[in-house]
């Protein structure tokens, strides 16, 4: 038997929503998820946005925070998605090449950019980089959005998303999740960031331009009941 599956209350909640209230849109705010991911992470619901899984949340920043006039800045080995979306947005951009380890080196990215964005840990590598690392570069990258992909992150390091409690949130970082992968959601499509609310506002004006109604009734749902199972997701990634 495979360790790795869905919440099984995750489940239940979607077969729950499997009523005549389909005939009806879902909540285009998704509120009672926003209030679930901000719970757990310690957040303010305005510092949550919600997307039809985390590509798509992905292509929303690229069209929203990181089209400047300098190129944006991400690895050479990483996310396939990441040129594809650039190239889809007219964005320039310059990859930078791993170490010779495969590693990130942070150092590399303190020169002038107009967005960085990188998996944590990376994809298809699976090096990890401390979070006090990227704290540094954040301190040091100031005048451009520096996002954090942590599609994998419970599968062995910190996340960033502590960094954004409180009244020293910082203004330039997003960081996405998906629950496509650790909560074995890949068929829900839900993905979300976390960022400084005037980010988030304005991923919500694009978003809204684009579909107001990204996550369905069965989908915010089984996300919410995922969401609020953390033991489920404590039990199968100790044994994944």
């Amino acid at each position: 038997e495979s360790p790795y599956g869905p919440s099984p209350k995750a489940l239940v909640a979607i077969s729950g929503q499997t009523n005549p209230d389909l005939r009806l849109y879902p909540d285009p705010e998704g509120t009672d998820l926003k209030n679930a991911i901000a719970q757990l992470h310690g957040l303010h619901p305005n510092q949550v946005f919600l997307g039809n899984g985390s590509d798509e949340v992905l292509a929303h920043i690229f069209a929203g925070l990181l089209k400047q006039s300098k190129p944006i800045h991400f690895p050479d080995i990483t996310y396939s998605f990441y040129p594809v979306y650039c190239k889809l947005f007219s964005i320039d951009y310059k990859t930078i090449p791993l170490g010779k380890d495969f590693e990130i080196n942070i150092d590399d990215y303190a020169v002038p950019n107009g967005g960085i964005i990188f998996p944590n840990p990376n994809a298809p590598t699976g090096r990890s980089i401390p979070r006090a690392e990227i704290e540094k570069l954040l301190r040091g990258n100031q005048d451009s959005v520096l996002v954090i992909d942590e599609a994998y992150v419970d599968y062995g390091t910190e996340s960033c998303i502590p960094l954004l409690r409180g009244d020293s949130c910082p203004e330039n970082l997003v960081v996405v999740h998906t629950l496509s992968k650790s909560r074995a959601l890949a068929g829900l499509r839900v993905g979300f960031a976390v960022g400084h609310p005037t980010l988030i506002e304005g991923l919500e004006r694009i978003k809204n331009s684009f579909n107001s109604y990204p996550l369905g009734r069965l989908a915010q749902a089984g996300a919410i009941a995922a969401i609020e199972d953390q033991a489920h997701l404590e039990e199968t990634t100790a044994k994944v």
